[in-house]
């Protein structure tokens, strides 16, 4: 399979292509208007639909009815366009239909600025929206794992019939780097003859489906909750995913870092290897459910003095991070917020100040 050199937001409109979905709803804003901007012309080319709606909060019921009806849909949008979605993505979780949805986080609060940033942490793994609900949360770290986890996660929003979101920062989004499409990564759309609203003719049916969100009877409000959580608790089992880096032998500290600053960490990590001094590294690749296990173990070992959550934010990962540790090792945590990503060199000063 040979590669291509893309933009990463091209390269996310081209895997949504090439896992089966040609529907696609949204409404610009930067850093990730080159996606639309490529799908306005590659939908017409595999005879799928790209709409523009007029705003983010129309763009989120055009996502819902189109799902709803079993087709495969995604929208694209940067962190002021999803807070306008969050309404609908809280009624489409409730509704459990399979949505995909991008965020190319800019930063904020605010319109902030359109530099890369990672403060939309909260807003993707605590709900965002109003209710109890929960999202699949992934988080690339590279173009070809932007390509591959939007691939994957129009399977897994049938699988747990559940909104999955790809959260990346800006840099995602606009750096450009050699990617392909794994072909064993198209995986069929499931038969939602059962629930979705497709037509009683198209299902052969003589008994309506009633895609729905209001629950006037607390009972069956309550029971509907509780089947959403017992999704959310199957997740937690099946669908941690993490990368581990230089934990071979002891290391003195542990770093927990995701997305591009991943990157920046990681030469980091090499760099203190070059001085003697032995970092550890875990990346979590879906952010919900969150690898609680792994971050624990690893903080538990014997040689570790700390742990540092390092984030393009004013700290918000470094909440779950904590939470993860329960007090077996100090948790710090190290990040800027406005554009301005952390060097190699700032990530290191940091680690030595705790280990020294």
């Amino acid at each position: 399979m040979s590669k291509v050199l893309m933009k990463g937001n091209e390269a996310i409109g081209e895997a949504a292509i090439r896992a089966g979905c040609l529907n696609y709803f949204a409404y610009p804003i930067t850093p990730q208007t080159e996606v639309a901007e490529y799908l306005s012309k590659r939908m017409a080319e595999v005879d799928g639909v790209f709409l523009q709606g007029e705003s983010e909060v129309a763009v989120s019921y055009m996502i819902f009815g189109a799902s709803a009806c079993g087709e495969r849909v995604f929208t694209t949008s940067s962190s002021p366009g999803i807070s306008l979605m969050s309404e609908g993505i809280s009624y489409i979780t409730a509704a459990e239909c399979p949505t995909v949805f991008v965020n190319i986080m800019r930063g904020g609060p605010g319109l902030g600025g359109i530099l890369p940033s990672q403060a939309d942490y909260f807003q993707a793994t605590k709900g965002g929206g109003h209710g109890d609900y929960k999202l699949l949360v992934m988080a690339p770290a590279s173009v070809q794992e932007a390509v591959e986890m939007v691939m994957q996660a129009f399977a897994l929003a049938d699988k747990y019939r559940n909104p999955v979101m790809i959260l990346g920062d800006g840099l995602i989004g606009q750096m450009m780097e050699p990617v392909e499409f794994p072909d064993h990564l198209k995986v069929q759309p499931t038969n939602k003859d059962d629930w979705a609203t497709n037509g009683m003719g198209t299902r052969k049916s003589k008994t309506r489906n009633l895609v729905k969100t209001l629950y006037l009877d607390p009972v069956e409000l309550n029971a509907h909750n509780l089947k959403l959580k017992a999704k959310y608790e199957q997740m937690a089992r099946e669908e941690i995913k993490y990368e581990a880096y230089n934990f071979d032998g002891a290391y003195r500290l542990l770093i927990v870092s995701y997305g591009t600053m991943s990157r920046v960490c990681r030469t980091a990590v090499d760099m203190l290897k070059e001085e003697g001094l032995e970092i550890a590294m875990l990346r979590p690749k879906y952010l919900f459910p969150f690898p609680s296990g792994p971050i624990r173990e690893a903080a538990a070992k014997d040689s570790c003095q700390a742990v540092l959550s390092v984030e393009m934010c004013m700290g918000q990962m470094v909440e779950d991070v904590e939470r993860s540790v329960a007090g077996l090792s100090p948790v710090h945590w190290y990040g800027k917020c406005g554009g301005d990503v952390p060097t190699p060199e700032e990530v290191i000063e940091a680690v030595k100040k705790l280990v020294d």
